[in-house]
């Protein structure tokens, strides 16, 4: 397998820095380059084709959330991009991910967590986030709990598949119904959960036992 190609998105060189000098060591993973800007990463991941983005969210020209959409432009990112930020906030992750970040990461998360997160989304795995977010989410999403709609069973179905990392066409397949009916589905239990993404629905699912 070839090496996975990564391009560090910060404005501060030092974190940077740090970040190329955690993942270089690391087997099968290479980094590539550097940006301090959402202009500049937008001009090296044109120019450099890079396998994995780590996109910092505030960047001193624009944010992260308005790369990612600089990126899609009408059309699907080949680009993998892992959100990067000191906040854990849910807003951030929720924008992030709706827009087709493959996750999200903290700063601080340890070294182990970050090699493993490029990895897994350069595999093609979707919705990655650390514990640390995911304890997060769980947290801010506990308070809409006692207000949550019970799900129906097709709705608890379809909840469980997204836990299952299926994306919308693999749903649909497998419960018989077309990718339409499931983003309606979707959109339900969403309202239903208080959440605006999938990841948060999964880790509301599974730390509440729902699945």
């Amino acid at each position: 397998m070839s090496e996975i190609k990564v391009l560090i998105a910060d404005d501060h060189p030092i974190v940077c820095k740090g970040i190329h000098n955690l993942l270089e060591p690391a087997v099968g993973i290479a980094v590539v380059g550097e940006a301090h800007s959402g202009a500049e990463a937008l001009n090296m991941i044109g120019s450099l084709h890079p396998d994995v983005v780590l996109l910092d969210v505030e960047l001193s020209d624009m944010s992260g959330i308005d790369v990612i959409r600089q990126l899609n432009d009408g059309q699907k990112m080949t680009v993998k991009v892992l959100g990067l930020s000191s906040y854990d906030d849910r807003e951030f992750i929720s924008q992030l991910l709706a827009l087709g970040a493959s996750g999200y990461l903290l700063k601080d998360e340890i070294p182990e967590q970050i090699i493993e997160a490029v990895r897994g989304v350069a595999r093609g795995e979707t919705g990655w986030v650390s514990r640390k977010v995911a304890a997060k989410l769980s947290q801010i999403i506990q308070k809409d709990q006692d207000g949550v709609a019970d799900l129906t069973r097709r709705e608890l179905e379809v909840l469980k598949l997204v836990v299952e990392a299926k994306t919308n066409g693999e749903i649909g397949m497998l419960l018989g119904i077309s990718e339409k009916t499931v983003e309606k589905h979707l959109d339900t239990i969403f309202r239903k959960l208080g959440v605006a993404s999938r990841v948060e629905a999964a880790v509301l699912a599974v730390r509440s036992d729902m699945i």
